[in-house]
C-alpha cells in the first residue's frame, strides 16, 4: 500500500466520529467533561439591585451635596432585605451584597461619611446608580451562557452553579485500550536481560489520553505471537473500548504481527503507513464500533503518532466543537536542509526573543528513540514534503507540545 499524506490520513481516521451519548453528571463531577447540550441560566444574576460596597443607601438627591445630614433607619446585610422604604432625608447602613432597599438610588461608601449617632454626615456627594449592582447585570434567565461542545473549564462550574445547576449534561467520556506489544519490553524497575529494553510508551500514551478527557484501560504487553496480539485486541472489544491504540509490531518485520492480527480478527484496515517522519508505520481500521490506531514502538514516533492521531479523535468523540491541534508561526533557529517526501514533525526548543518574535529550533538529534530530546522539546516544527532548504530566521510553522 502507497504511503498516504498526514492530511488525508486524519481525515480517514475521523471519518464518521460522532459524539458518544450523552450522560448527566453531578457539578463536581463535570471539571473538563465536554457539554453535550447548551445550558441557560435557570435565574437571573444578581436577582434584585444589590450593594457593590459597604456604606450607606440613600437617595441622590437627598446626597448631591457635601455635607449632607440624613438620618440612618436600620440595616440591610447580606440576605437580611431591609423591609421599608427609604424615605427623604434617610439613609440605610448597608453591606456588600444587601439588597438596595426601595427608595434608594445610591450607595454612599463608609470611608465617605461620618457617623454621629443615628445620623451621618456626607463627606462626598453621592451619584445616582455609583455601587450599584443592577439586578441582571451578571446574566438573566434563559441567557445561554454555556455552550454545546465546549470542554468546561473551573471557572464554568462556577458559572453553572451560579446559574443554579445542580447537574450537567455532557458527553461520555471516551474509553482508550493501549495495547503494547514486543518480546523485548520489560517493565520499569526491572532487570532489563540481553536485548531486553524498557517498556515506557504507555505512560506517555495514557498520561496523553486522560488530559484530553478519555478514560484509559490497560491491556499490558502482549508477546510477539498471534495469540497474544489477538487475545489482547479481543480483551479491547470485550471491555467495549471507542479506541484501541497498538504500539509497536506495526512494520514490515517478521515479528511484527498487529496488523496480521487485526485483519484476523476482522478489522477493515483504511490505511497502512503515513508519509510522515517520526512515524511511517501508522495502521488504522475499524472493528465494529471500536476505532483501532497502531503507532510504531519508537517512543518518539509512538508519542508523535498518538498527539496528531489520536488526540484528535479522542476530541470529536468527546464532542469537542474544536478537535484540530491549532499550529503556529515561529521563526527557525537554524537552517534546516530540503526535506524528502516524507512530511517531518521535527523536536524544537522555543524561545522568546527581547523583540517578542518566537524562535523555533530544532534539537541536533532527530532519532526516533531519543526519548530525551523529546522530554527536551516545547514543540514541533512542521516541514511539508519536498519543502525547500529553510535558513535560520525564517518562517515556520510549529505545534506546541501538552504542557
Amino acid at each position: 500500500m502507497a504511503l498516504i499524506p498526514v492530511a488525508d490520513a486524519l481525515s480517514a481516521i475521523l471519518a464518521g466520529a460522532e459524539p458518544l451519548e450523552e450522560e448527566t453528571v453531578a457539578l463536581d463531577q463535570a471539571f473538563h467533561r465536554v457539554l453535550a447540550r447548551d445550558v441557560a441560566a435557570l435565574r437571573t444574576q444578581p436577582p434584585q439591585a444589590m450593594s457593590a460596597m459597604d456604606g450607606y443607601a440613600v437617595r441622590a438627591a437627598d446626597a448631591s451635596k457635601a455635607r449632607s445630614r440624613l438620618k440612618v433607619i436600620g440595616e440591610v446585610a447580606a440576605g437580611r432585605p431591609f423591609d421599608r422604604t427609604i424615605g427623604a432625608g434617610e439613609a440605610v447602613r448597608i453591606f456588600t451584597g444587601g439588597v438596595i432597599p426601595g427608595g434608594a438610588d445610591a450607595v454612599v461608601i463608609q470611608e465617605a461619611t461620618v457617623a454621629d449617632g443615628d445620623s451621618i454626615t456626607i463627606a462626598q456627594a453621592a451619584i445616582e446608580g455609583r455601587h450599584i449592582r443592577s439586578a441582571g447585570v451578571d446574566f438573566r434567565q434563559g441567557d445561554v451562557l454555556l455552550s454545546a461542545g465546549s470542554r468546561l473549564a473551573d471557572r464554568d462550574l462556577s458559572l453553572a452553579a451560579s446559574m443554579n445547576h445542580p447537574k450537567l449534561p455532557v458527553r461520555r467520556r471516551p474509553k482508550v485500550a493501549l495495547l503494547a506489544t514486543g518480546d523485548e519490553l520489560v517493565m520499569p524497575g526491572s532487570d532489563p536481560g540481553p536485548g531486553q529494553i524498557v517498556y515506557s510508551n504507555g505512560y506517555a500514551l495514557h498520561a496523553l489520553a486522560r488530559v484530553e478527557g478519555a478514560e484509559t484501560i490497560d491491556l499490558g504487553i502482549a508477546a510477539d505471537t498471534i495469540a497474544a496480539t489477538t487475545a489482547g485486541i479481543r480483551r479491547a472489544r470485550d471491555l467495549r473500548a471507542d479506541i484501541l491504540v497498538t504500539t509497536g509490531g506495526a512494520s514490515v518485520g517478521d515479528h511484527d504481527l498487529v496488523k496480521t492480527s487485526l485483519e484476523m480478527e476482522g478489522v477493515t484496515m483504511a490505511f497502512w503507513q503515513i508519509a510522515m517522519r517520526p512515524g511511517k508505520p501508522v495502521m488504522h481500521g475499524r472493528l465494529g464500533s471500536m476505532r483501532v490506531i497502531g503507532v510504531p514502538g519508537n517512543p518518539v514516533s509512538s508519542y508523535v503518532c498518538a498527539l496528531l492521531f489520536v488526540v484528535p479523535l479522542i476530541r470529536a468523540l468527546s464532542g469537542r466543537t474544536e478537535v484540530h491541534h491549532v499550529r503556529e508561526r515561529a521563526l527557525l533557529g537554524c537552517d534546516l536542509a530540503a526535506n524528502d517526501r516524507r512530511e517531518d514533525y521535527l523536536r524544537a526548543r522555543l524561545e522568546t526573543r527581547a523583540d517578542g518574535e518566537l524562535v523555533a529550533t530544532p534539537v541536533n538529534h532527530q532519532d526516533s528513540s531519543l526519548l530525551a530530546n523529546l522530554s527536551a522539546a516545547q514543540a514541533l516544527v512542521i516541514r511539508a514534503p519536498l519543502a525547500p532548504a529553510a535558513g535560520a530566521g525564517s518562517a515556520c510553522d510549529i505545534l506546541r507540545l501538552p504542557l
